[in-house]
């Protein structure tokens, strides 16, 4: 997560160039930004919400952009805005659809037409519908990845949703017994084999990773879902919001994934002090 101090400096015309597309879905529809200077305002706004002297800080363009920028994203219903509580003058902008992903150019040349070839002779192999089905996803992941095209957003909202409904089996007071539920529901629906490495803060490695385990090297964590699914299970367990940090992925080149669980607060708290 990009912490303010790091969003303040002054964005140069490399930075801009890097900045993936981003998607979102407004009630008007999908708006695919491609603007570099609406996609760092957007990556700020991401952030916390922001008034018009601290949007144009971040993005280091003059006020007059910013302000045809940002009325252009009000109008296509991405960002909402309301008065400032200290002058009813001013505004203060938030983001008012719901974030879809990003298509980043700059990785396509990064990505191994092999793995693509190898998933899909796969694919005619198998006589195992749970295998054909995993694999058919990785063919997916492994293509839209190949093309630059992160789609985390909509797989974490998907994990959640799955998680919310799952929890209902997997609930019990004693914190022991529910991670045993979960590491056996893991392995029951094949997503993989669950360890408890530590409880304070909750650690989970996470071996044979259904989602992530045949994805090529990205150099980035890529298990979406399966964050989406223990963010959901362990906040209704712990009754408050979790964040999932995942610090060993596969596709990093790790040999398992590995995912620290801890309450939003002390999370929040500690972000606080290191800023």
């Amino acid at each position: 997560m990009e912490t303010q101090k790091s969003m303040q400096k002054k964005i140069t015309p490399e930075m801009e160039n890097k900045n993936p597309i981003k998607i979102f879905s407004t009630p008007k529809g999908l708006n695919v930004v491609k603007s570099p200077v609406k996609s760092i305002i957007l990556s700020a706004l991401r952030e916390k919400e922001m008034s018009f002297d601290e949007i144009v800080k971040v993005t280091g363009k003059s006020k007059s952009t910013v302000s045809v920028h940002l009325k252009a994203l009000t109008q296509d219903e991405i960002l909402g805005s309301k008065a400032h509580p200290a002058d009813q003058r001013k505004k203060i902008f938030f983001i008012n659809s719901r974030y879809i992903g990003e298509l980043n150019q700059q990785e396509v040349q990064e990505r191994k037409e092999e793995k693509v070839e190898f998933l899909i002779q796969n694919l005619i192999d198998k006589g195992d519908p749970f295998e054909f089905f995993k694999l058919m996803f990785h063919t997916l992941r492994v293509v839209m990845i190949k093309e630059g095209i992160n789609l985390d957003p909509i797989l974490n909202q998907t994990g959640m949703r799955i998680g919310e409904v799952f929890y209902r089996k997997l609930e019990n007071k004693n914190t022991s017994e529910f991670l045993k539920n979960l590491a056996h529901f893991w392995t029951s629906n094949g997503l993989g084999r669950l360890e408890i490495d530590n409880l304070d803060p909750v650690t989970v490695r996470a071996y044979d990773c259904f989602e992530c385990g045949m994805l090529p090297n990205v150099g980035k964590s890529a298990c979406a879902l399966d964050s989406g699914i223990l963010e959901a299970v362990f906040s209704a367990h712990f009754s408050q919001e979790v964040i999932i940090n995942e610090i060993k992925c596969y596709a990093r080149g790790d040999k398992y994934c590995c995912f620290v669980i801890e309450p939003l607060e002390e999370f929040s708290k500690e972000e606080l002090s290191n800023d």
